[in-house]
């Protein structure tokens, strides 16, 4: 393997992207029957894949600025121009880790948690097509390319949801596949107008996918409201992915129901599929109509963060309560993005990466919890620190840090993300909302996701109040059942709680990916909108 070889076959991008599904093939020929070998071989693949991962990190050259790395640019379907175009830059990189990291944890977790009715084969294929997907998305630099992979995660995901998921599986995983359908929709028709309205500087079309091409462009060629139209195409369907108020109802719903590594996948990764969309695409892309959206994407991000929070002071099940805490915690994410600033989207790039620690280990935590109390209604709960007292301290400790306690990740995830919206780009320029200036909304902005965080730590407190501390409830005092962490959870957790360590304590290992050794790859995109 040649990392800046430019070749498909040699382009260890490549076999990241494509070994998951290659091991989901061969796993298609064993008998179901043999559970064991199934396990094996989908932990060997995840980790293999994650070998050519660290690969990968270790041949990046971190001070080569925004240039992407590692791309391959080859032929795929001529007749709509469409190419394979995949590669890294600090951008894609952190979130590119972060699903190798996250799916062989899943992995390792189900090898002694198989949700009924069973099925280890078909259970472990989709968590590996689910990882081609979601890896190929944050490499892509072709939008037909991105867009295949972006709707490959759908069906793993449905099927994941609908078949070892909750009492309500089949509601809430109908409700998911037509919300993020719909969106996929507008979006491609979004794609399509850019590709049939984009010209070159001499007037010719340019009729080309390449987001490296339309990035440069910048839809200099495409009229002021039609650019608005293509962007809101592009909002919708990165919006419900993300997802933001008011697209977020099918996201309690399909967290609550999904199996306990559906749910941590949906959190830790999935749902930056759509922030990494306005990053990647939406913003450079259409820069102008980005100005224009900003401020109502940051106004929808703060309702989101509010909104988000009250939902959870009101929720009596453990896994809708941190569903809905996704709401919100996205929400400061989508607010950095919206001040259209290099602090702002380095903290919003920052914010993916410590959700998704946080917030999937959070997930693995409420499975285990499910799994011992066969029940997550948080009054039939207490005394975990009693009865799995190991359990109970991570719970403890995962609740700081989704709190944003200053020192673990979500401190990081939170507090620049305020901090940005106090200087967003062009200051004076006066939006849609009630033609205050920029400056004006994203200081209310500010001041109304600082309420949020006190909100969180509310809710938190109370969800760790009422799960650990206390006596345990008399139904569950004398359960055999009820044990504490076991071997395949230390392995599966550990590394996310190392990881929500490093980032609370030196956070420079992404800002230095994103701003410091790769500067231009963000601040090109703020420039673009005039907040460089």
């Amino acid at each position: 393997m040649d990392f800046n070889s430019g070749q498909f076959w040699s382009s260890p991008i490549t076999y990241a992207v494509f070994l998951p599904a290659v091991g989901a093939l061969v796993m298609l020929l064993i008998p179901r029957q043999q559970e064991m070998t199934h396990k094996v071989l989908a932990l060997i693949t995840s980790l293999v894949t994650l070998g050519i991962g660290i690969y990968i990190l270790t041949q990046f050259d971190y001070s080569a600025g925004s240039r992407l790395q590692g791309v391959v640019d080859t032929n795929w379907i001529d007749a709509i121009n469409a190419r394979y175009i995949v590669g890294l830059d600090g951008i894609s990189l952190p979130l590119f880790a972060l699903t190798l990291l996250v799916v062989p944890l899943c992995v390792i977790y189900s090898m002694d948690h198989i949700p009924a009715p069973g099925n280890a084969k078909a259970f472990l294929i989709l968590i590996l097509v689910l990882e081609t997907g979601m890896l190929g998305s944050f490499v892509a630099i072709d939008l037909v390319l991105f867009f295949v992979f972006f709707e490959v995660v759908l069906l793993p995901m449905y099927f994941l949801i609908g078949v070892w998921g909750g009492e309500q599986r089949q509601y809430a995983s109908i409700k998911f596949f037509l919300y993020t359908l719909f969106g996929s929709a507008l979006m491609i028709v979004a794609f399509l107008a850019l590709y049939f309205l984009t010209k070159n500087p001499d007037g010719s079309a340019a009729q080309t996918f390449d987001i490296r091409q339309l990035q440069a462009l910048s839809g200099s060629s495409i009229g002021r409201t039609t650019q608005l139209l293509i962007f809101g195409g592009m909002f919708v369907g990165f919006g419900i992915k993300v997802p933001m108020f008011p697209f977020h109802t099918w996201l309690p719903d399909a967290h609550t129901q999904a199996p306990t590594v559906g749910s941590v996948i949906l959190a830790a990764v999935l749902l930056k599929l759509g922030t990494y969309g306005f990053v990647r695409i939406a913003i450079p892309v259409l820069p102008e109509a980005a100005q224009s959206w900003a401020p109502i994407i940051g106004l929808l991000a703060v309702i989101g963060i509010i909104y988000g929070a009250l939902c959870c002071l009101a929720q009596t099940d453990m896994k809708r309560l941190i569903a809905f805490s996704s709401v919100a915690h996205m929400g400061y994410v989508m607010l950095g993005i919206a001040t259209l600033t290099p602090f702002g989207i380095n903290a919003a790039i920052f914010g993916m990466v410590a959700h998704g620690l946080i917030t999937g280990m959070l997930f693995f935590l409420a499975g285990s919890t499910k799994e011992r109390y066969h029940t997550l209604e948080i009054r039939r709960l207490g005394g975990l620190l009693k009865s799995a007292p190991r359990m109970g301290w991570i719970l403890g400790f995962c609740s700081m840090a989704s709190l944003g306690l200053p020192g673990l990740a979500g401190f990081w995830g939170e507090f620049p993300a305020i901090l940005s919206s106090y200087n967003p780009a062009n200051p004076t320029r006066a939006t849609v909302l009630f033609g205050w200036s920029n400056e004006v909304v994203f200081r209310i902005f500010m001041v109304l996701a600082a309420i949020g965080t006190v909100l969180a730590a509310g809710y938190l407190l109370y969800l760790y109040q009422r799960v650990a501390f206390g006596e345990p409830k008399e139904e569950f005092a004398d359960d055999p059942h009820i044990h504490d962490v076991n071997a395949f959870e230390w392995v599966s957790w550990v590394p996310l709680l190392v990881g929500i360590v490093l980032l609370g304590v030196y956070p420079n290992i992404v800002f230095s990916v994103t701003n410091e050794t790769v500067a231009p790859a963000v601040q090109q995109i703020a420039a673009a909108v005039g907040g460089g």
